[in-house]
């Protein structure tokens, strides 16, 4: 049996809660997708960095897309999966109401910080530069 899905993005009011339903965002795990968004907007956080591209009209699906990305340097394999988890997390938590269909959101994990900074912070850490990246407007 599937779990009923959320309405989509644009049916919803804006500042709607999302369903109570949780909302499945696709994850990137091709190479060339988080290579794309290498060369995208981006902006840094102290707790992450948050990298953004628009997809093209040709490229598949109106989702939200997003990948999560921690080197060597955030520390030994338990730090990278701890980083990557809490990423995970606040993005599962934001993305669904603050996030743009269509885009492709790439989380990269700091050292000695992603996994130590305080999870309060690095959600609003992620709303702030969702905010920056797509500015007032949007």
């Amino acid at each position: 049996m599937t779990p009923p899905h959320a309405p989509p993005i644009a049916e919803r009011a804006k500042g709607e809660a999302p369903a109570a339903v949780s909302f499945v965002v696709s994850t990137l795990t091709k190479r060339k997708d988080f290579l794309s968004a290498t060369r995208a907007r981006h902006v840094a956080t102290p707790g992450f960095i948050l990298q953004m591209r628009h997809r093209m009209h040709g490229e598949t699906g109106d989702d939200i897309r997003v990948g999560f990305t921690c080197s060597k340097k955030v520390g030994k394999a338990v730090a990278r999966n701890r980083a990557k988890r809490r990423l995970r997390e606040i993005a599962r938590q934001v993305l669904p109401t603050a996030g743009q269909p269509g885009f492709d959101y790439v989380l990269v994990g700091r050292r000695n910080v992603t996994a130590a900074r305080p999870f309060k912070a690095m959600i609003e850490d992620l709303r702030r530069a969702l905010v920056q990246l797509h500015g007032r407007g949007t």
